[in-house]
């Protein structure tokens, strides 16, 4: 008997079914009466057979000990001219001057104020900063508003370096009593010291804002 056009199409939409279906079987986590995901490409499965046979793998040899100084954060102080000490030791000292620079008394005279710069400063900045102290205009100001200060630093960087010298700007606090109150100002310098390893001293100082390099 001849198959119609209705009969081919029935029939061959049928052998599609059946395919897409195999397909499906064949492919599916059914197929494998397992519900959990296949183990990775190239990830072979193991079986207690095999466990129980196969050999235990060497151990592998422990990684050889690091020598010291190849690993961790470069010693950048291999390329500037001064030593971790050296800065350390240059970095207080400006500390120290800034705050006896601004610590003062209008009771105290100008050799006593420049008798408390001398341990940080060199003889000849002392004796700039003694002067300028003593001039009869700042003194009678400072006289007739009573004005006491004490201060404290604090290192904001590190500007500039050569073989023998540091300029650090250096933040220093004024806590200045007067007759008519007291308030409390912050104002940044950048301070220069000349020297080495561990012995420095201040040879120049000016606001940070006016730069000196």
């Amino acid at each position: 008997m001849e198959i119609t056009p209705l009969q081919r199409r029935i029939t061959f939409g049928l052998i599609v079914f059946v395919l897409v279906g195999l397909g499906a079987y064949l492919i599916g986590p059914v197929a494998h009466g397992s519900g959990t995901a296949a183990p990775a490409r190239g990830t072979p499965r193991s079986t207690p057979a095999a466990s129980a046979s196969a050999p235990s793998p060497a151990p592998s040899p422990a990684p050889p000990a690091a020598e010291p100084g190849s690993s961790g954060a470069p010693d950048i102080y291999q390329w500037l001219p001064f030593t971790q000490g050296g800065l350390a030791a240059a970095a207080a000292r400006a500390r120290q001057f800034g705050t006896a620079y601004a610590t003062y008394s209008y009771t105290e005279t100008p050799a006593a104020y420049a008798a408390s710069l001398a341990p940080f400063a060199s003889a000849q900045l002392v004796a700039q900063v003694k002067a300028a102290y003593a001039l009869p205009g700042v003194a009678a100001a400072r006289t007739s508003a009573r004005q006491v200060a004490t201060a404290s630093s604090v290192i904001q960087s590190l500007r500039a370096f050569g073989p023998s010298s540091l300029t650090f700007v250096v933040q220093i606090t004024q806590d200045v009593s007067t007759a008519s109150g007291r308030k409390q100002q912050a104002t940044s310098y950048a301070i220069t010291l000349t020297g080495s390893a561990s012995t420095w001293q201040v040879t120049y100082i000016e606001l940070q804002n006016v730069g000196n390099s």
